[in-house]
């Protein structure tokens, strides 16, 4: 057997072991930088009903109906740059807040784009639901995280408090990079500390030959 053989056959064991701190615990390294960008759509998407941030809105149609009772935006573009000077683009089929009474505003067909040194990261999300007075944002449909390299994530269920910028994930998780492919029954998030943990049967099959 090879040297390569043997270190690639010792990293899958330590993957596998019971209690394994990469069994349960990865820290981000390039290969998870999109699931930062999480961060960045589930704020973001959400700045022009807030009222922060000092990026452009842009409207596709003149379609906003303010009034009393209701506000509504159809096809909204929204760009600008995040903090380290990388440009996005967010774009909202439609959203609307059905009351004053009731802070929630509901947003469908989310669609995002962000350009690193790496390449673009793509975010989908068919639904998303922002409580303003609690910051509490919920993508209770499906979520997927794109990359280079074939870097794919999928889940559900996924909320975000942006009052401690933690992040949860209560739906199947799976996806694919260049190390391999993993999965698990949910994630939690620190977006401060950039840490991702994967939770109940967490699992990575390593790619032959993805290991040196």
């Amino acid at each position: 057997m090879s040297q390569a053989a043997r270190e690639e056959r010792a990293a899958k064991r330590r993957w596998a072991e019971p209690g394994s701190r990469h069994d349960k615990v990865v820290r981000i390294g390039k290969w998870l930088l999109p699931v930062i960008f999480l961060f960045a759509l589930l704020t973001l998407a959400f700045f022009p009903f807030a009222e922060r941030g000092d990026n452009s809105f842009i409207l596709d149609k003149t379609e906003v109906d303010q009034a009393e009772e209701r506000m509504r935006v159809e096809r909204a573009r929204y760009r600008g740059e995040d903090e380290e000077g990388r440009a996005f683009l967010i774009i909202a089929e439609r959203a609307v807040q059905e009351s004053s009474a009731v802070p929630v505003v509901m947003i469908e067909d989310m669609a995002a784009s962000l350009s690193t040194d790496e390449g673009e990261l793509t975010v989908l999300a068919p639904q998303g639901r922002y409580d303003i007075e609690e910051k509490m944002v919920n993508v209770p449909s499906t979520l997927r995280v794109t990359g280079t390299d074939g870097y794919r994530l999928d889940t559900s269920d996924v909320t975000l408090d942006l009052n401690t910028n933690m992040l949860r994930s209560d739906g199947r998780v799976t996806g694919e990079m260049r190390l391999g492919s993993f999965e698990a029954s949910g994630l939690t998030a620190d977006l401060d500390a950039r840490t991702l943990v994967l939770s109940g049967r967490a699992r990575l099959k390593i790619a032959q030959g993805a290991v040196r």
